[in-house]
């Protein structure tokens, strides 16, 4: 039976019942979905031998790689508990915590249904062509026994249906796997259909690729350069620290995407994304970053999420280093394995630093603010966001390369970024212990040989410009910025079902010092029409410090702005070398780059 209301007037929900743990009890999941087109997993959790007075059953808020709280308990429906087909009292604590009234019954049976209509790598997707799922999303965490052997089965809909994961499979039982705690069943997401399954070798171990969705993938010479990354990626860290190893592709119409595990990834990409070189290479990207992950963060991962708290934020300083750093090396690790050449490379990080450089939110937001933040600004954008947010991707990318610069240039290329690695991995990663932010940056400093506070003060907890010509010097390199002719206005517009839609007004630009707001609707620039696309040539028939009138639309409202318009911006930016490099310039770029 249901009780909603006993502890709905609860302040603080009560502590977890402590009591002595019984030496075994067992944990299956079985989760079935027999009317895929309804978008529901039918979830059945058996204990045995379980001896508490009480249940305590907690669906996690959020999953590790993803930091948003994203309320899973949300898309969980009719919750059932019994014993020997006995209905069992329960309730409901706060958002994710149910509550059975057991009274030492050894056997207790829960059932729900997930809801399951949200194709991403972090959530889970059911129809009539397949199932996927993340542990976090679809399994309840039993916080006195998070660390028992937990056995899961599939029953599948139809017999032609095959079930992939990592987890291994449990002898004599069909469709049965068996995660050795809650965080290995977290860290292990299930594809469940008819999807294509590619096996493969590297270094003597099994690996596999299985593709869902329609699209055009050319199979074979994808893995050719995925096994290139893998060896590319196993030399940096001296092997690989798997058995074997899974991505899992998900073809969808514009979607893009990835999310790390220990022993495989979800990928998710535009099903004819492969056909362009320029796609297909921004593919190989993600491949890269998601298998970077392996180490970087998955098993060399900052202290506080050492052990995950999966009922709340796992707040920290260092994501800057977890996913800007792994952002760094989804550039390079590609020109290593020689799946482009270096102009390439250096052509991707112009677009990389162009839109470092154009983002205003980089003189307000530090990056270490940043990634503390994540949980309430990355994943939650806003008009205002480009103004005062920096992604913690974007500028641990920026600064991870000029750190690596700086030890390459101090030590003439015998030391790099990889020995940071390499250190990070055996001093914490091999062990999975955290590690502070302070160790962090001691690792980073001895492989450098110098102190760092004053970088970390100043670009990684501060705000100043980044200098990436005093760095980029050395290796016969300079950023130029390509000024466009056009006067600065400060507005962004897109094309939306006929209407052109102001999506941002940047902070203290001759727009928003008028009045004009993101989600006005463009109308006209000095009584003429224009769009979007438009835009630009229309402002290129006008000189700085001009007074223009834009009409918009503001809340169905007709108005006029008298618009002055600024000195044109930099509106790109690129690495290109030097006229005449000197031959230690030539020298250290050709150690740096060319593989």
């Amino acid at each position: 039976m249901t009780d909603y209301s006993k502890k709905m007037t609860e302040v603080t929900a009560p502590p977890i019942q402590s009591s002595t743990k019984p030496d075994k009890v067992t944990i299956n999941y079985q989760v079935g979905m027999s009317n895929p087109q309804a978008h529901l997993f039918e979830v059945t959790l058996h204990l045995e031998d379980y001896s508490l007075s009480t249940l305590n059953l907690k669906m996690p808020v959020w999953t590790p790689g993803s930091y948003l709280v994203r309320e899973y308990a949300k898309h969980l429906q009719d919750f059932s508990a019994n014993s020997n087909d006995k209905a069992l009292s329960w309730h409901k604590i706060s958002k994710n915590h149910w509550q059975v009234d057991t009274n030492g019954i050894s056997q207790v049976t829960v059932k729900y249904r997930i809801f399951a209509n949200e194709l991403t790598v972090r959530t889970n997707h059911l129809d009539g062509t397949h199932g996927y799922f993340n542990g976090a999303a679809i399994f309840f965490r039993i916080p006195e026994f998070d660390k028992q052997p937990i056995n899961v089965t599939i029953q599948t809909p139809n017999p032609k249906w095959h079930v992939t994961t990592t987890l291994p499979a449990v002898e004599a039982k069909e469709n049965t796997f068996v995660a050795e705690d809650f965080d290995t069943l977290v860290d292990s997401p299930f594809e469940i259909g008819t999807h294509q399954i590619y096996d493969f070798e590297v270094r003597s171990l099994p690996h596999q690729l299985a593709i869902w969705g329609k699209g055009k993938v050319e199979v074979e010479p994808m893995i050719e350069d995925i096994k290139r990354i893998i060896e590319v990626e196993a030399d940096m860290f001296d092997g690989l620290p798997y058995e074997r190893y899974l991505f899992l592709l998900h073809l969808s119409a514009q979607s893009f995407g990835g999310l790390e595990h220990k022993n495989s990834c979800s990928l998710i990409y535009r099903r004819f994304g492969f056909n362009d070189r320029e796609k297909y290479e921004r593919f190989m990207q993600l491949v890269a970053h998601e298998f970077f992950h392996l180490w970087n963060v998955k098993r060399i991962r900052p202290k506080e999420l050492e052990v995950f708290d999966y009922d709340q934020e796992n707040y920290t300083p260092s994501l800057w280093f977890c996913e800007g750093t792994t952002s760094y090396y989804d550039l390079l690790i590609p020109l290593r394995a020689g799946i482009y050449d270096v102009k390439t490379y250096l052509n991707n990080l112009s677009k990389e630093i162009t839109r470092y450089q154009t983002t205003p939110g980089r003189k307000v937001q530090p990056v270490s603010e940043s990634s503390f933040d994540a949980w309430i600004k990355l994943y939650r954008q806003d008009a205002n966001s480009p103004n005062s947010q920096i992604s913690y991707y974007l500028k641990g990318e920026m600064i991870t390369l000029l750190l690596d610069l700086l030890i390459r240039s101090r030590h003439q290329n015998q030391r790099s970024l990889d020995d940071v690695m390499l250190k990070l991995w055996q001093k914490f990663g091999q062990d999975e212990i955290g590690y502070t932010a302070e160790e962090l940056k001691q690792i980073i400093e001895s492989v450098a040989g110098t102190d760092l506070t004053e970088f970390f003060q100043r670009y990684v907890h501060g705000i100043e410009e980044l200098p990436f010509n005093e760095y980029l010097e050395p290796f016969g390199l300079k950023l130029v910025a390509d000024k466009t002719r056009e006067p600065f206005l400060g507005i962004k517009v897109v094309s939306n079902s006929g209407k052109e839609s102001i999506k941002f007004v940047e902070y203290a630009s001759p727009a928003q010092i008028a009045g004009i707001d993101a989600g006005d609707e463009l109308l006209a620039i000095d009584g003429i029409k224009v769009t979007g696309k438009q835009l630009s040539e229309r402002l290129n028939d006008y000189q700085p410090q001009d007074t223009i009138e834009i009409t918009v639309f503001h809340q169905d409202e007709l108005r006029n702005y008298s618009v002055t318009l600024d000195e044109p911006r930099a509106n790109k930016y690129e690495v290109v070398s030097v006229k005449k490099p000197s031959a230690a310039q030539k020298e250290n770029f050709a150690n740096f780059l060319v593989v």
